[in-house]
């Protein structure tokens, strides 16, 4: 059987609710749905899709790198907003980080995420 490597963010709700921020299987890196908290522990940009986009695509790239991967590696993405008339705030920020590395991605609107504030949330896979 493959190996199975949990990566986590340390952040309390990982045991609560019992997930991990990433999980490498093999050569495959599945980061979980990410949001924009900040290394202080507080949401960056409250009110700023496009700066939550950012912030949560950079906590995903902190995941990746824990467990051998990159952004380039990213094959898959999902994004979830709570407005998707806001989508281009999005997608600017999407695009910073993938315009050469194209994966394939979906956007779709919520009703809310966990936090009133959280504006987004993504979460990606990548195939070493």
């Amino acid at each position: 059987m493959t190996e199975r490597r949990r990566i986590s963010s340390g952040s309390p709700y990982e045991p609560l609710i019992g997930f991990s921020r990433a999980v490498r299987v093999g050569d495959t890196v599945y980061v979980s749905g990410t949001v924009a908290w900040g290394d202080d522990g507080k949401l960056v940009g409250p009110g700023d899709m496009y700066a939550q986009a950012r912030q949560a695509i950079r906590n995903i790239e902190r995941a990746l790198a824990q467990a051998g991967a990159s952004l380039r590696d990213v094959v898959r993405t999902r994004i979830y907003v709570t407005d998707i008339s806001r989508l281009d705030e999005a997608a600017k920020a999407h695009g910073e980080a993938f315009r050469d590395i194209r994966p394939a991605a979906t956007m779709v609107e919520v009703s809310r995420l966990a936090d009133p504030q959280m504006l987004i949330e993504i979460e990606a896979v990548a195939v070493l």
